[in-house]
């Protein structure tokens, strides 16, 4: 009989209410207060997000335009409408060839984001912290936002996504 109890407890087991523990929640509301009386401010509430819309940019060798530098040739992918000027993409096809004595100007962007893919081609330039670095197709980096660099080469084929945050921003020449 002692065995049939067993399996008997065992296949109903015994449910029991969830319980909820004010213990971390009275502590977190006391790390609150003391924060509160420290004069720490409370954490800012989110803003709400820019309004965006859908858009999509279709390949158009006829769309690429000038832009920000002489040697480069631009093309609008709509982000920067879309985003009410939250981000800026657009597609870059360096204009062959190089000529050093044009491109190579150390500059920085004021950004908050700015990130460059290699779609074609390559391209060399020289960047504080990181020295001369040159990125193929399939390369991918992160320029953090005011580092001072400098174009150095490319080939002629190149071409490259750019992608900026915010939309608009100011680019200082340091030479």
């Amino acid at each position: 009989m002692a065995t049939k109890l067993r399996k008997a407890k065992r296949a109903a087991p015994v449910r029991r209410p969830a319980r909820k523990t004010s213990r971390s929640s009275s502590k977190l509301s006391a790390r609150r207060r003391l924060a509160a009386a420290r004069g720490k401010p409370k954490p800012k509430a989110k803003a709400a997000p820019r309004k965006q819309t859908f858009v999509a940019s279709h390949l158009n060798p006829d769309a690429f335009a000038g832009g920000l530098r002489s040697y480069a040739k631009y093309r609008d992918l709509g982000m920067a409408a879309a985003t009410s000027g939250l981000a800026q993409a657009h597609v870059i096809k360096m204009i062959p060839p190089c000529d050093p004595a044009v491109v190579s100007k150390r500059h920085y962007h004021d950004v908050e984001f700015q990130m460059i893919y290699v779609l074609k081609g390559w391209i060399k330039g020289e960047y504080d912290g990181a020295g001369e670095v040159t990125m193929v197709e399939g390369s991918c980096w992160l320029q953090p936002p005011k580092i001072k660099h400098t174009v150095l080469d490319y080939s002629d084929d190149c071409e490259l996504l750019e992608i900026i945050l915010p939309a608009e921003f100011d680019t200082v020449e340091l030479e």
